[in-house]
């Protein structure tokens, strides 16, 4: 059962993929009448929801195998992050009908599919912690309204797209390629994780963890950084440059620090292939887009989707914490973060409707606050210890 769920996500991933090229076409063929641009596009969305349903699949056929919902650790939590940003797409899709938007969402979808493929997927079962009901409802609350908030992000990019004038050197257009890099940068994770785990790198440490206690780490890259106290164990691989405080998880701060390495020499490769920025060469894709109907989509996307990370990061959050550990707030990494994200969308509705921050700085905030929302999964997850490390 567990690799009949495997096989399926496998095929909705590369059913996205297939789907990206024919919302690609839709827009990039010249002289294409409406009719046309039409048929691509029910093409890539029959396409996208045949890749949906089949990742739906994966998911139950994981939960039957596991016998717990499978939003448990970094790779399952993810996934379903994935699952559902493909999910508010389709819906956004029928709502607005706009192709374009394909463009963004199913890369960005197959993105976080691919960066949580590169974590263990073995099925495990569920520490103590993890044993309540709260489980599958915190966490697919949080992943839901986190994904609806991501559609802001994918019309906010597509409205910068359009919007930023490349041609001179400004701050928007810096910042703007400062996003396509930090794109790069978690592809550059993938191919670097596939590089050495098709080499079947391994380094095991003895170290001491943040309870004062001997831990094992299993390093899958070569350690440029240590854990506390850190005994190498495996002969013939690389010693850690720097060792870390127990504070810090050496293991997956090593992950990100290869991950921008790989993600900078990529970057710079594409580059010097396409000879300008990449948001740059990316604009004559959008050069039709109604930037009104991307700024409301981005809009609507945060109405909707605030109140349900609201509701799943903070409310159901607090509950479960008072029932797991006699407390509703407790300063955790994740639960600080939780908080900065529920304070900047807060922000970006107060400014949206009292100051009339609409246009590019309403897509400006989109993106930052996609940034956000990407800090907690990948560094707060990766680097700093607490009790969510589990996740």
């Amino acid at each position: 059962m567990a690799e009949w769920s495997s096989n399926l996500l496998y095929i909705s991933f590369i059913t996205y993929l297939v789907a990206t090229f024919f919302f690609g076409g839709s827009i990039r063929q010249k002289n294409t009448t409406e009719t046309n641009q039409r048929k691509w596009g029910t093409i890539g969305i029959t396409l996208t929801i045949i890749g949906f349903v089949a990742q739906i699949g994966y998911f139950f056929l994981r939960w039957g195998a596991a016998g717990h919902a499978p939003v448990s650790n970094l790779f399952e939590f993810t996934t379903f992050f994935g699952m559902m940003l493909v999910g508010a797409f389709i819906i956004i899709y029928f709502m607005y009908k706009s192709t374009v938007l394909g463009i963004i969402a199913l890369p960005f979808a197959q993105l976080v599919i691919a960066y949580a493929s590169m974590f263990p997927t073995e099925i495990s079962p569920l520490i103590p912690a993890l044993q309540s009901d709260w489980l599958k409802i915190h966490v697919t609350t949080v992943s839901a309204g986190e994904a609806i908030l991501s559609i802001s992000f994918v019309a906010g990019l597509i409205y910068l797209l359009k919007s930023v004038d490349h041609s001179k050197g400004s701050r928007q257009s810096f910042w703007l390629e400062t996003v396509m890099f930090s794109l790069v940068v978690v592809l550059g994770f993938v191919v670097v994780s596939v590089v050495f785990k098709g080499m079947d790198y391994q380094a095991d440490f003895n170290y001491i963890n943040q309870e004062e206690k001997e831990a094992v780490a299993q390093y899958t890259l070569p350690a440029l950084v240590g854990p506390n106290e850190g005994e190498l164990q495996t002969k013939g691989v690389m010693e850690p440059l720097v060792e870390m405080p127990a504070l810090i998880n050496a293991k997956k701060l090593n992950t990100v620090i290869w991950s921008i390495i790989s993600g900078a020499v990529l970057y710079l490769l594409l580059r010097l292939i396409l000879r300008k920025r990449i948001a740059a060469k990316m604009q004559p894709m959008v050069k039709n887009v109604n930037l009104n109907l991307m700024d409301e989509i981005g809009y609507r996307s945060v109405l909707i989707g605030f109140p349900v990370f609201t509701l799943g990061g903070l409310i159901f959050a607090m509950i479960w914490a008072q029932i797991a550990w006699n407390r509703y707030w407790g300063w955790d990494p994740k639960e600080v973060w939780a908080l900065v994200t529920f304070l900047f969308y807060a922000a970006f509705l107060h400014l949206r409707l009292s100051k009339g921050w609409h246009g590019e700085k309403s897509a400006w905030l989109a993106v930052v606050g996609v940034a956000i929302i990407l800090f907690n999964l990948v560094a707060v997850n990766l680097i700093i210890a607490g009790l969510h490390s589990y996740a």
